[in-house]
């Protein structure tokens, strides 16, 4: 028998849309002059290929040894290639007090709904 969780479901939803961010909304707090650290969990190699103007670099592997980088007195937006390693950095960073979301589908989505002349790989 296959038991429902509506409610379970409903809060998974709310939770994910609490740690997300939309390219477009992250592209409107730049344009505004909004504080924020836009933080790039990728690897060397991945930033080198293609990046995103003004983001701090920290590999996902080494935020734990970082963390006192991390400003907690302002929102973290962490991105990644297509979103999910920055949303279990975000949820991470959640988890030590850092006001932190990911960006949803990572540089890749950014490339193609912000900034065609960052490079897709």
């Amino acid at each position: 028998m296959r038991m429902r969780r509506p409610s379970a479901a409903r809060n998974w939803s709310d939770m994910v849309d609490d740690f997300v961010i939309e390219p477009r909304e992250v592209h409107a707090m730049m344009q505004k002059g909004a504080k924020f650290l836009l933080l790039d969990c990728r690897e060397p190699w991945e930033n080198q290929t293609a990046y995103i103007e003004g983001a701090t670099m920290i590999p996902m592997r080494q935020i734990p040894q970082k963390l006192h980088d991390i400003p907690k007195d302002q929102l973290v937006v962490v991105y990644c290639h297509a979103g999910v390693r920055s949303f279990d950095s975000a949820t991470w960073l959640r988890q030590q007090g850092v006001d932190a979301v990911s960006m949803s589908g990572g540089i890749d989505r950014w490339s193609m709904e912000i900034d065609p002349k960052v490079p897709r790989y």
